[in-house]
Parts: structure tokens; C-alpha cells; sequence
């Protein structure tokens, strides 16, 4: 049986120091994204790791996921399989057979909350640009390509060439690419 560690913060700029602070841990796993679903390389590379008998401890559920539907189907494949999951902040516990009512309850509201708290930073974000948008202070992202990189990238994808062998040349996504040509098309008709 090991302890595994699990600490997710939204940026690479912040500090995941205080997440699991002494608690000893076997092995750890660390995610800078965002918690907004369960596509974490870290995350992944955890889920695959644990094994029957095994703990994993989360500073807390809005570590482990800020969708209430992902932490229940994630708390409850994991402790199928024999693993148990325990939450620091919150001091629960649960695990195959031994996971109470009120513990369920307990996950379900704060996992609500932690989506709640999601939406509104979501519905926060959404005004504060809208704002800055009508003040003429919110331009939008720099494109990624200069107008010159942009017309030849468009040019030659219409002659053929493949959209992922320009993304790689210029050092830019295959939705870049595409929506560079989209633009290009928008603006000549």
C-alpha cells in the first residue's frame, strides 16, 4: 500500500507548496491547469498509477475537480477499484465499503460549491471583458502571425499543402492555421 499525493494549481505561477504540507506522500503528482475537467496530464498519469490498497490524498475536492459530475464518476471508479481518497481540508475519508451518508452528502455539496464557485469566476471573467471591451481597454489576444506570415500560410493551404505540416513550420496550432484562413476569406469577400 502507498500514499499517493495529488496537487492541481490553475497556473504555473502558482504555489503548490501548501497543498499537502506535511503529510508524507510516496509518490506525487502535480498539475498546472485548470480544474474545469479531468483532462490533466498529472491527473491522467495518477489515475493510471494508483492501485488497490492504495490512498490518495487531495488537499481538497476542488483539487481533484471543479465539475460535481467528475468528482463523484472520479471518487466513486476510484474507491471501486479499491483505492481510497481522502480529502485534507475537508477531513473525509471514502473508500469501498466504508464511505458513510453523511460523507456522500458532504462530497456532493462541496463539489456543487466548487462548480458554483467555477461558474461565477466564469460569469465574473465575462463581465469584467465586456466592460473593458466598451472602454476600449480590452483588444482581444495578439494574433499569433504577422499579416505577411498569415497571407503566405493561407495561400498555401489553399494549394494544398497540409494544415498540420504549416502549424509545425510556423510554430502555431492546426486551429490557428485554420481560423488564420477563415479570417483571410472573411476579409476578401
Amino acid at each position: 500500500m502507498s500514499t499517493v499525493g495529488y496537487q492541481r494549481v490553475s497556473t504555473a505561477d502558482q504555489n503548490t507548496a501548501r497543498q499537502l504540507d506535511g503529510i508524507e506522500i510516496d509518490k506525487m503528482f502535480t498539475d498546472h491547469a485548470s480544474g474545469k475537467d479531468t483532462n490533466r496530464p498529472q491527473f491522467q498519469a495518477c489515475l493510471e498509477y494508483v492501485r488497490e490498497g492504495d490512498e490518495l490524498v487531495v488537499h481538497s475536492m476542488d483539487r481533484l475537480a471543479r465539475s460535481l459530475v467528475d468528482l463523484r464518476r472520479v471518487v466513486d471508479e476510484l474507491t471501486d477499484r479499491g483505492v481510497s481518497i481522502r480529502f485534507v481540508k475537508e477531513g473525509l475519508t471514502f473508500t469501498r465499503d466504508e464511505s458513510d451518508a453523511c460523507s456522500v452528502l458532504m462530497l456532493s455539496v462541496m463539489g456543487a460549491v466548487a462548480e458554483f464557485e467555477r461558474s461565477l469566476l466564469l460569469e465574473r471573467q465575462r463581465e469584467g471583458i465586456a466592460v473593458a471591451k466598451r472602454e476600449g481597454k480590452y483588444k482581444g489576444r495578439a494574433f499569433a502571425l504577422s499579416a505577411e506570415q498569415a497571407a503566405e500560410m493561407t495561400r498555401r493551404l489553399s494549394a494544398g499543402e497540409s494544415a498540420a505540416a504549416l502549424a509545425r513550420e510556423y510554430g502555431v496550432s492546426r486551429a490557428t492555421v485554420y481560423n488564420t484562413a477563415q479570417r483571410a476569406q472573411a476579409v476578401s469577400r
